[in-house]
């Protein structure tokens, strides 16, 4: 692995001391009880009690004792946990304290931190429109600090984004079904097949991942009055007592350029339904297809949201 900087190295410590509180005291628990392993292991041997299933009695151990025994199995908690992590430019966009990509790698470290908790494997699929960083799955603090630093320190050689990739690529590298977190904010197209397929292969939630500004734009105070001087005085003054309303976007991942006035309320409505309306299929679709989803807001704390699911999920699963 190439040499890490000073700054990469504080960043994955202050995420470390940031995530252990929340694994040990809100996630303690939860993560176990939530995701299954693979099936069942052989625990032990003891003597029949009534009601015992007759076909789990051990017949060899009952011919040498002379009186019945059955055989316990434990459900085999290992697990191959995987995070898909989408390292786009669109990633690197926020209008609040943090990217989302800074975001993500919290997210993941949060997870990765529970797996290991649990004697889990953590393995790492960073991609683009390309499959830019592999790391296979393995257990142990270190592997998870290393998978960390990566997430941190990775700089993407491409821009675009192709989710599709990485899930068929999930399904090539990973034989065994795995636990795996689709972490993106699923800026992009046909994905939906794959997505469908790789789910019946791997237990697949999707974390989505969003900025305020992409769900709706800022609010514009009304404008002052127009002032009655004229020339470019009159206009500096203008523009100084008066907040420009013209936001110009730009499309992280292709370069394209989109001028909107905000103050304009029929073009700021259509922006927020527009995007809503986005969300809202997109979340339907996961839905229909089994795959389920945490929505995670750059402005507002993961961990309830995190926590809540898995409630949701442990619930579904003893009903």
């Amino acid at each position: 692995m190439p040499e890490v900087s000073k700054e990469i190295l504080k960043r994955v410590q202050q995420i470390q001391i940031r995530t252990a509180h929340l694994v040990n005291d809100a996630l303690a628990g939860e993560y176990v009880s939530v995701f299954k392993g693979q099936g069942m292991e052989f625990q032990e041997v003891r003597e029949y009690q009534p009601g015992d299933e007759i076909r789990s009695i051990d017949w060899n151990v009952t011919a040498r004792a002379g009186r019945p025994f059955v055989k316990r199995f434990s459900e085999e908690r290992e697990l191959t946990v995987m995070l898909l992590v989408d390292a786009s430019s669109s990633g690197q966009f926020g209008t609040t304290n943090r990217s989302k990509s800074d975001l993500a790698a919290e997210i993941c470290a949060v997870l990765a931190f529970s797996a290991i908790k649990n004697n889990d494997k953590v393995g790492l699929i960073i991609f683009t429109d390309h499959i830019e960083k592999f790391v296979p799955p393995k257990k142990g603090k270190r592997h998870v600090l290393r998978v960390i630093r990566e997430l941190l320190a990775f700089e993407p050689q491409r821009s675009r984004t192709d989710i599709k990739l990485a899930l068929d690529y999930l399904n090539q590298v990973t034989t065994r079904r795995s636990v795996s977190f689709l972490v993106s904010d699923f800026i992009a197209e046909n994905y939906e097949k794959s997505l469908r397929i790789a789910n019946r292969r791997h237990d697949i939630t999707a974390i989505t991942i969003t900025d305020p500004r992409e769900v709706e734009l800022p609010d514009q105070e009304p404008p002052p009055p127009i002032l009655k001087i004229m020339g470019p005085i009159g206009k500096a003054i203008w523009w100084l007592i008066r907040p420009p309303t013209i936001f110009e976007l730009e499309d992280a991942e292709t370069g394209e350029r989109l001028l909107i006035d905000a103050a304009d309320q029929n073009t700021n409505r259509g922006y927020g339904i527009l995007n809503r309306k986005h969300i809202d299929e997109r979340t339907d679709y996961f839905r229909s297809i089994g795959v389920d989803t945490i929505d995670i807001r750059t402005d507002r704390p993961y961990i309830d949201i995190i926590m809540k699911f898995f409630r949701m999920r442990e619930k579904r699963l003893r009903a």
